[in-house]
C-alpha cells in the first residue's frame, strides 16, 4: 500500500526543483525577442506536461527540460542563426544541473531533450521525455499561437508581411523575404506529420487545421479576392 505521506513529501520535492530549475532558467530571457521569450517557454512546460502525462513520461525530466530548452536562443539569435540554441543550451544548462540532487540518468536524459528539440538539426529524440518535448516545442509553433509567432519573428528581423514576387522556398532566412507565410511554407505546414506522441498528434492536427484555414485567407485577402 503506498504511504500517501511519501507521495505527498516526493511531490513537493518535485515541486522544489521545478521551481529552482525555473528561477534558474527564468533570466536568460530577459533580453529575448517576443518570438521566443519566456511566455513561449511557459507554454511549452504546460503542453510538455500534458502530454507527458498522457504518455507516461517521467514529468521531473520532462519539466526541467521544457524550462531549460531555449536557455540558448539568445546566442542563436546574435550570430544570425550560426550557434545552434539547443547545443548552447546544453552546455548553459549543466552547471544548472550539476547543482540539482538528481540522479545521472535523469541529468542525462534532461541534457538529451534539450539537445534533440529541434526541428531540423541535432540528435533525433530517443527517449519518451524527449520525444513529449520535441511535440511541445512543435505545438506553440502552429495554430494560433503559432500563426502570430511566425510574424511576430518577421517583424523581429524586418520583413515584409509577405513578397509574392518569390517562391518560399527560393528566399533566405533572416532577410526582408522571412515572411510569416514563408515559414508556414517551408516549415510550419509540415510540423503535424513529425510528431513524436500519440497525444502530440492528436493536438497537432487541430491546430494545423486553423493555421491551414488561416494562410489560405491571408493569401486571399492579400491578392484582394476577398
Amino acid at each position: 500500500m503506498t504511504d500517501p505521506t511519501k507521495v505527498e513529501q516526493a511531490a513537493n520535492a518535485r515541486k522544489a526543483l521545478e521551481e529552482r530549475v525555473r528561477l534558474a532558467a527564468r533570466p536568460f530571457f530577459d533580453s529575448s525577442p517576443a518570438s521566443h521569450d519566456w511566455d513561449h517557454t511557459v507554454r511549452v512546460a504546460a503542453l510538455a506536461r500534458a502530454i507527458g502525462q498522457k504518455e507516461r513520461a517521467d514529468l521531473l525530466v520532462v519539466c526541467l527540460a521544457a524550462y531549460l530548452h531555449d536557455i540558448g536562443r539568445t546566442y542563436e539569435d546574435q550570430s544570425v542563426g550560426q550557434i545552434c540554441h539547443a547545443q548552447k543550451g546544453c552546455e548553459l544548462a549543466l552547471p544548472i544541473l550539476d547543482s540539482l540532487p538528481i540522479d545521472k540518468d535523469r541529468k542525462d536524459n534532461i541534457l538529451h531533450c534539450i539537445g534533440s528539440h529541434r526541428f531540423r538539426k541535432g540528435e533525433n529524440p530517443s527517449t519518451i521525455e524527449a520525444k513529449t518535448l520535441f511535440d511541445a516545442d512543435k505545438l506553440d509553433a502552429i495554430g494560433a499561437v503559432g500563426v502570430a509567432r511566425a510574424f511576430q519573428f518577421a517583424g523581429e528581423i524586418g520583413a515584409r508581411l509577405h513578397n509574392p514576387d518569390i517562391a518560399p522556398q527560393d528566399s533566405l532566412p533572416y532577410t526582408s523575404d522571412d515572411t510569416g507565410y514563408r515559414e508556414y511554407r517551408v516549415k510550419l505546414c509540415r510540423i503535424k506529420t513529425l510528431m513524436l506522441t500519440k497525444e502530440g498528434a492528436r493536438l497537432a492536427r487541430k491546430r494545423h487545421a486553423f493555421m491551414e484555414a488561416f494562410f489560405r485567407r491571408f493569401i486571399d485577402e492579400y491578392r484582394a479576392l476577398k
